[in-house]
This record gives structure tokens, C-alpha cells and sequence, in this order.
């Protein structure tokens, strides 16, 4: 159940009804159409005790070409979870343009017994258009709390330009990358099956402290994509992903 919402500009959000789990699911929408330099959007959501929540996005996400007055876009996400509460961040993969400019930020914050499983999916260019990403000003941050203590920060900031060795050295010949966090009290007992899961691609897997991550390397979007959805089947108990995902 829906206890309060408050939505402004382009982003929006709507709640999916019939799906076959048991619990609400919300996808956010940005009716923009994509993100451009000096765009800023603010997310917050909020777990009640006890509730279950998933939330998605209608579509994968487009960071433009910023211009060269342009300051970079900026997306802050902010998720509180608290007791005994789950939240389920699934957005589908943000898409960088060429000389796109973006400073994103993902602050979670847990209570108690709560848990949180949240994927974010980096695209480097639409390979199916024959773009090449060379100048990419990207900040991308993602922080975890439990009880107030910080217990997980990654910071990614790719190169510019993000070309040759540089290029190489943190993507191989890949795509894009996904990162998936997963921090429950079972955390450390889903390693095995999600390496099971990983097979042979290019990914690492790793527990510590109540957490999981997973790191994954693929040479197209439509790879990552069923590598991501692979170990999601895993973590989310083999329970559908939400609708939206398959349009």
C-alpha cells in the first residue's frame, strides 16, 4: 500500500497491480524522455516496518551529450528501510551518450533487520547504433548504512578521456558493467549459487559483514542483461522480474 507519494517535473511514479508476487511494486518514470547536462533529479523512498517493496523504471535510462557550458546532470537517490522491511531497487540500465556528464549518488539507509537488493547497469554507448563513448564525465557513488554506520561505499570514476589503455584497464573489451548489492542476514549463504549462476562470464562475487556484491563484465547490453537477470532469479528466490522488465 501506497502511504504518501510526492512526484514533480518529469519524474513520476505509478503502482503495478496483478503482479503475480505478493509484494508492491513502483516504477519511477522520468517523462523527459532522458537526462541532459544540468538536469537534477531527487529521489526518496521510504520502507515502512514490515512492508516489502520493489521498485523499477519504465525503460533504461539516456544521459546525453552535455554541452560545454552544461554542468553535469545529477541523480540523488536516497532508500530508507526500516524494520524488518525489504526493499528491491531494480532499475533497468542507464545508457551514456558521448561526452555525457553525470554525478549520480545512491544512499541507502538500513534499520534493524531490514534488507535491501539493488542493481545498477552502466551502458557505454548503443552498440546496435555503432556509438563509441570517448569522453565520459561520470561520478557514480553508492553508499550503505546499517543503524547509522556506514558499511559499504563505491565510488566509480571512469577516465576522461575514456579511450586506449584507460578504457582497457577498467572494462576490458566489455560494454558496460552492472553492479548488484545484496545486504540481508542470508547475504553470506547466496554466494555458492549465485557464482553457479555467473558460470564463466567475465564477474566476481564476494560476501563479508551481512553483504554480497556482485560485479559483472559483459561485451553487449543484451549479455549483461541475462547475467544480471540470472543472479537477480537467484537472489529474489526465482520469483518474476517485475513486468516492465520484459518490454
Amino acid at each position: 500500500m501506497l502511504d504518501r507519494l510526492h512526484q514533480a517535473g518529469p519524474l513520476r511514479l505509478r503502482m503495478l497491480h496483478h503482479e503475480a508476487a505478493t509484494e508492491a511494486t513502483a516504477i519511477l518514470l522520468n517523462t523527459g524522455g532522458g537526462i541532459a547536462g544540468g538536469d537534477s533529479h531527487t529521489i526518496s523512498i521510504t520502507g515502512q516496518p514490515n512492508t516489502v517493496l520493489t521498485i523499477s523504471t519504465q525503460s533504461a535510462e539516456r544521459i546525453y551529450r552535455a554541452g560545454t557550458t552544461d554542468s553535469p546532470a545529477r541523480i540523488t537517490t536516497r532508500i530508507r528501510i526500516e524494520a524488518a522491511a525489504s526493499v528491491e531497487y531494480l532499475p533497468q540500465e542507464t545508457i551514456l551518450f558521448d561526452q555525457s556528464a553525470l554525478t549520480r549518488r545512491l544512499h541507502i539507509d538500513l534499520t534493524g533487520s531490514s534488507r535491501y537488493l539493488g542493481v545498477e547497469t552502466l551502458i557505454f554507448g548503443r552498440a546496435a547504433m555503432g556509438e563509441t563513448v570517448n569522453r565520459l564525465d561520470l561520478s557514480d557513488i553508492i553508499e550503505l548504512y546499517r543503524d547509522g554506520t556506514l558499511i559499504f561505499r563505491d565510488a566509480l570514476k571512469p577516465p576522461n578521456p575514456f579511450t586506449g589503455a584507460a578504457r582497457r584497464a577498467m572494462l576490458g573489451n566489455a560494454a558496460g558493467l552492472a553492479t548488484i548489492l545484496l545486504a540481508a542476514p542470508d547475504a553470506v549463504g547466496q554466494l555458492d549459487t549465485v557464482r553457479l549462476a555467473l558460470g564463466d562470464a567475465q564477474a566476481g562475487a564476494s560476501v563479508w559483514n551481512g553483504l554480497l556484491l556482485v560485479r559483472i563484465l559483459a561485451q553487449t547490453g543484451t549479455a549483461l542483461r541475462g547475467l544480471v537477470v540470472r543472479v537477480l532469479d537467484v537472489l529474489r528466490g526465482g520469483r518474476a522480474m517485475p513486468r516492465n522488465w520484459a518490454c
